[in-house]
């Protein structure tokens, strides 16, 4: 029988599902995120809901959302939070202005047009969950999760993202548009929400859930087989030409990361849990092998003069490595 809070997550997506029309994998993938303590990576073309997603996240859990548009002329402090000078009782004071980080959902929209000074202030936020300021720890709250958006198309004005803040995003995931039904779904949702009088409520999750959710998930067990199996599609991105039979050492230059191994394994255990199973199976790793590894590989200049993209290259490991 699921557990109490294994429903209240069916919930919290079936929720979500009712406004975001035609991305179900993008919900899926948010919600394995929040589960597993990770920050999410959205690549996408503009309308695609990505904000919208996050914003309807942040309502259902009756979360605190702050928003930080990234501009080349931002300030790490603008994200962070400063020390300003008041006057208390006479006496003039230093004292810590929040910035938006402090919040328990944050968006971080088109980040990759910020600078790399301020997109290394969300570094220490993203891997340790607190801000240092003028020498000052600040812890942030207990449920926090970085949700950063940018454009994959539009390179005018950019700044890329360096491999290790990259690294830092538990997942990637690539938003597509919708298709031809979900497009008429949602204009009439649109028409929907036009008159406040109709538009849906929403049912709320409290958050104490996500925690308890996170207990069960501690407890999903892991075979060896399914641990070395993990592992071996790790090391094919690190060592390539063991794989004779395929292309992969004409188009992997550096592969994944240690931080790649650990993220399967929590990704696969939250999905696994998701599904109602007490195990991790192969199709639990398959099913997120692509938005963990996808930001985590460097291709080749050969990969890239093909249009070869990572999914193919993933697909590729996939299809090699045996169970």
């Amino acid at each position: 029988m699921p557990s109490p809070s294994h429903q209240a997550i069916h919930t919290l997506a079936s929720t979500m599902e009712q406004t975001i029309i035609g991305q179900s994998h993008v919900i899926e993938t948010l919600i394995i995120a929040l589960l597993t303590n990770g920050n999410v990576l959205l690549e996408g073309l503009p309308g695609t809901a990505k904000t919208r997603s996050i914003k309807q996240l942040s309502k259902t859990l009756q979360a605190s959302m702050g928003r930080v548009q990234f501009t080349p002329d931002l300030l790490p402090s603008d994200v962070t939070g400063t020390e300003i000078y008041q006057e208390l009782d006479g006496k003039q004071i230093l004292s810590f202005q929040q910035g938006p980080i402090f919040n328990n959902l944050v968006l971080a929209d088109e980040i990759n047009r910020a600078p790399a000074k301020v997109q290394a202030a969300l570094l220490e936020a993203m891997e340790e969950r607190q801000v240092t300021v003028a020498g000052k720890t600040y812890k942030l709250p207990e449920l926090f999760m970085v949700l950063a958006t940018q454009n994959p198309i539009e390179q005018e004005g950019t700044y890329p993202l360096p491999e290790a803040q990259m690294d830092r995003f538990i997942m990637k995931i690539r938003v597509d548009y919708p298709e031809d039904d979900a497009e008429l779904q949602i204009i009439n949702l649109m028409r929907g929400e036009e008159n406040v009088a109709n538009s849906a409520k929403i049912e709320a999750i409290d958050q104490g859930v996500i925690f308890s959710a996170r207990e069960e998930i501690r407890k999903i067990e892991v075979s060896p087989v399914i641990d070395q199996y993990l592992v071996a599609l790790v090391m094919a991105t690190r060592d390539p030409q063991r794989y004779t039979d395929a292309p992969l050492k004409d188009w992997i230059s550096v592969g994944a990361s240690p931080r790649a191994s650990i993220s399967l394994d929590r990704c696969a255990r939250a999905r696994a849990w998701l599904q109602g199973k007490n195990t991790v199976d192969p199709d639990d790793i398959r099913a997120v092998a692509h938005s963990v590894l996808r930001h985590r590989l460097i291709l080749t200049y050969e990969a890239l003069s093909e249009q070869i993209d990572p999914d193919q290259v993933i697909d590729e490991i996939l299809k090699n490595v045996a169970v």
